[in-house]
């Protein structure tokens, strides 16, 4: 099959979403599958920054979240003239969109359109505070959000939780297929854990907590910080590390000076998706701390699953998908979110009992190889492709 990945976001970005199109486009390309990929990264540079983004700041001081609404229709118009030329010339079979908008702007080509849902776009642009609760911005989103789902041909979802969702707002039923990783790509590197710290800067005898997370509210990025103190009172040496970036980032940097951690709490920014197997093998444990926000939920973390196939114990907060892809205890360990104590005693317990930490990863690393692999993630998307063509 000839097929177009299309998305109204940024490509590539430092995100989930990038991470999954450029995964899942290289497992449908190794069953032989031609794959394209087109995002709002196509539109010239004038349009983007003039057209789309600009007067939304300005809508934004007139009504909140009106702005965001106009940012993504105006996207969604963008990406249909892109889509149009693309379907003209291409001669695609189908059409994965991996957004509401993106999907408004497939359907109007004469391709099939199967949508890939990632999360909840209403509830999360209220999380955020991009738009109010109950606001007819928020209205809006919804009803997109529901006209969507019931118009393309198949739904995909990344957890169960969305495909409920999905189910008991609009009826329509789903395809569930948890995110995946490049399992040649994210492996262990374990044994190059010195070569990596002194890339990098780290001594050799740090206990480093990696938390491969944007700093946003709902990923718990300050709880790691919160959690430190006690940590610190065992294990000195202990330090988290954060890649990302996100409005929490100045709250963070307060609270870490605010308890007397800040040496102790580093912050490198956004990192390229290459060099994240670099940090998970210098790491002695990875942290993927999701709260609920505002009925938002982790879905299938790509930063677990990465973890997980690195070779590095993980310690998650069971929401969402993290409670789908990791049992507690045997390849990773699931606190309660929220729970600053609860946290603090997991990375304490890891610290202290690396052989168990070693079993937890191993375990975790063989679970990723069988189930959470790009290559069985193509298969099936493959499948929900011939089903929407009528080729099942």
């Amino acid at each position: 099959m000839k097929i177009l990945l299309a998305t109204a976001y940024d490509y590539p970005h430092l995100g989930g979403l990038s991470v999954h199109l450029t995964t899942l486009k290289a497992g449908l390309e190794s069953r032989g599958h031609e794959v394209k990929i087109v995002s709002f990264s196509d539109v010239p540079k004038w349009k983007r920054d003039g057209v789309v983004r600009g007067p939304a700041f300005i809508l934004n001081k007139v009504k909140k979240g009106s702005g965001y609404v106009w940012t993504l229709k105006r996207r969604k118009d963008e990406l249909e003239a892109l889509i149009k030329d693309e379907a003209a010339n291409g001669g695609y079979d189908l059409i994965n969109a991996q957004d509401v908008y993106t999907t408004f702007a497939a359907l109007s080509s004469d391709v099939p359109v199967v949508s890939t849902v990632h999360g909840y776009l209403t509830f999360e642009g209220i999380s955020k505070g991009t738009v109010i609760e109950g606001s007819s911005e928020a209205e809006t989103l919804m009803a997109d959000e529901r006209e969507s789902y019931s118009l393309t041909r198949e739904v995909i979802t990344v957890d169960t939780r969305i495909k409920d969702y999905i189910e008991a707002e609009t009826g329509v039923i789903g395809n569930m297929i948890k995110n995946f990783i490049d399992v040649e790509s994210f492996k262990p590197e374990i044994e190059r854990r010195d070569e990596f710290r002194e890339k990098y800067g780290f001594e050799k005898d740090d206990l480093i907590f990696f938390v491969p997370r944007r700093l946003t509210k709902k990923n718990g990025v300050i709880y790691p910080i919160l959690s430190l103190p006690a940590v610190l009172e065992k294990f000195p040496k202990a330090r988290v590390v954060f890649a990302g970036t996100g409005e929490m980032l100045d709250t963070m940097k307060a609270k870490a000076a605010e308890l007397g951690v800040a040496d102790r709490v580093t912050m490198v920014g956004a990192v390229d998706h290459t060099d994240m197997v670099e940090y998970y093998a210098l790491a002695n444990v990875a942290l993927v701390p999701s709260i609920y926000s505002a009925g938002v939920e982790e879905a299938t973390s790509i930063s677990a699953l990465e973890a997980m196939g690195s070779g590095v114990p993980l310690i998650a907060c069971a929401v969402g998908g993290l409670k789908e892809i990791i049992e507690d205890g045997a390849d990773g360990l699931l606190v309660e979110e929220q729970n600053v104590e609860a946290l603090s005693e997991a990375m304490i317990r890891l610290l202290g009992d690396p052989t168990f930490g070693q079993q937890l990863a191993d375990a975790a690393r063989a679970k990723i190889i069988a189930e959470y692999s790009h290559f069985a993630a193509a298969e099936k998307y493959e499948g929900i492709y011939l089903k929407a063509l009528g080729r099942d």
